[in-house]
């Protein structure tokens, strides 16, 4: 059953509908400097598991977001981005001291990088740069300096707050209907008709 499906990620989605003009983005709306956090699902495990770390992907898709003057990178190579010490259920276990121990390293990378904004595409590390790091920063506690942060968002949050809104013309609308429509067949979705 299974094999009919083709699974895509969102950063591929997000990709194709940007390139095919099906999503439009004004990077002018944001106005604050961005870093990108590689999560190690995304990174090491995708690499190891697919021979793609989406790393890239989520660097393209980032800096379709904002202007490219504001970007800066965490560090020299992706897959050598830190854990932000969250993962393997770290996050949902209750071992506070020992997931912020791990996290330090991210909250030192951010630092570094002088950016205000996080984006990171794993909800985990959202989780624990928003509200574990960034947490003991706003406390004051020490080893917790996170520079210039002021928040974390989601990849698909960033896009959102990017995206254009206006209405399609009936052509526009025709296109994406036919867009729609092949993505279904792609992927094998098939839908019951309405009544």
């Amino acid at each position: 059953m299974f094999d009919e499906f083709k699974v895509v990620s969102i950063q591929e989605l997000l990709k194709e509908y940007i390139d095919e003009g099906r999503i439009k983005l004004d990077p002018s709306v944001n106005h604050h400097t961005i870093t990108v956090h590689d999560p190690c699902n995304y990174g090491r495990k995708s690499q190891i598991s697919f021979g793609d770390h989406m790393a890239e992907l989520n660097r393209w898709l980032t800096k379709q977001c904002v202007d490219p003057s504001l970007f800066r990178e965490m560090c020299d190579d992706p897959l050598n981005n830190h854990c932000c010490g969250a993962g393997g259920g770290a996050w949902a276990m209750p071992y506070d001291e020992e997931r912020l121990a791990y996290g330090k390293a991210k909250a030192d990378q951010i630092r570094d990088t002088g950016a205000e904004v996080v984006m990171a595409p794993c909800h985990n590390c959202r989780d624990q740069i928003m509200k574990g790091l960034a947490g003991e920063f706003n406390k004051g506690r020490e080893g917790f300096d996170m520079g210039n942060y002021k928040e974390t968002v989601y990849l698909w949050e960033l896009v959102a707050n990017t995206l254009v809104i206006e209405p399609w013309s009936e052509e526009e609308i025709e296109k994406a209907h036919a867009l729609r429509d092949a993505q279904f067949e792609r992927d094998g979705i098939e839908f019951e008709e309405e009544e």
